[in-house]
């Protein structure tokens, strides 16, 4: 049976993991806690790092990167990211050899999946979202930008599955006792987070017909709240009359239940509307069964 899985690893201000599988190929997206937890979040799939065929990073940050040390040189698993990106982690990995680099605004084709990357605002050197695509469904990941150009909107626009940022509170960040004034200008700015309130217009601005599960990622601790977030972002998409989209949190601290695609994918999606049987995603928890002998992953450049 063919399958498209998308799994948050954990998502928040610390640490941001996520892992992608089709029956071809398993690719992280960012790895941002420490080797040793990815390795434990993966083993409560039936994984290990050698299932692994690459990790893409949206950015250079250490709650993007911070176990990615381990996972090159130990594992010596191939790094698909942006030239400048690359050049920013390399004093850190001066013996990793395995880079996949590509230009922001291409798209990559990694057995099974089609890889579109596209510019985000953020205060990073090249810092890129990503659309995953396997026949008719689209994964995208949105985070950390501080707003949405057209451009953004228009790339995850055909999202089936969206992981969107909604970092913070603001009333919660101008409180915070634990952040100086400094760093809550740049959060707040054009190229730092989105709000809640920021999130909430950026959903209503990328929902279509197509669009059925909305992710909402990198929360902080300190200045958000889960159901804060979910309820900021609930209320906006109600007040259009949307109501096809399930909203999932997500969590610092532990993964999210896989959520998995299942049968054919090259049907079409519907302009408008839904089935009638309701949407093809649906959470459910699961032990992968471990791949052996994973396929290496076929790396190839296309212009976008």
């Amino acid at each position: 049976m063919s399958f498209f899985r998308v799994t948050l690893l954990g998502s928040g201000s610390n640490g941001n993991c996520t892992l992608i599988e089709t029956p071809k190929v398993r690719i992280l997206v960012d790895a941002g806690f420490s080797g040793k937890q990815i390795a434990e979040r993966l083993a409560g799939l039936g994984l290990t790092l050698a299932d692994i065929q690459g990790v893409l990073i949206t950015h250079e940050h250490s709650d993007h990167v911070m176990g990615l040390p381990v996972l090159a040189n130990r594992w010596n698993i191939p790094v698909y990211c942006n030239r400048l990106t690359a050049e920013s982690l390399k004093p850190d990995l001066p013996k990793f050899k395995d880079w996949r680099l590509f230009r922001t605004g291409e798209s990559l084709d990694l057995e099974d999946l089609t890889v579109d990357t596209f510019p985000i605002p953020h205060d990073a050197y090249d810092p890129c979202g990503f659309v995953f695509h396997r026949g008719s469904e689209a994964v995208g990941f949105l985070t950390d930008l501080g707003y949405a150009t057209k451009l953004v909107v228009e790339r995850v626009r055909a999202s089936t599955v969206l992981i969107l940022e909604a970092n913070h509170d603001v009333g919660l960040l101008r409180a915070d006792t634990k952040r100086p004034w400094g760093v809550k200008q740049r959060i707040l700015a054009r190229h730092g987070h989105l709000s809640n309130e920021a999130a909430a217009t950026v959903a209503a601005q990328i929902v279509t017909d197509r669009l059925r599960h909305l992710f909402l990622g990198h929360l902080s601790e300190d200045c958000n709240r889960p159901e804060l977030a979910e309820q900021v972002v609930k209320s906006k998409l109600e007040q259009m009359g949307v109501a096809h989209v399930q909203i999932h949190k997500t969590f610092q601290g532990n993964p999210n239940s896989p959520l998995e695609v299942e049968g054919p994918l090259d049907k079409e999606t519907p302009e408008k509307g839904f089935p009638a049987e309701g949407p093809a995603l649906a959470p459910r928890d699961y032990v992968s069964p471990k791949v052996s002998e994973p396929s290496p992953a076929v790396f190839v450049l296309r212009a976008a």
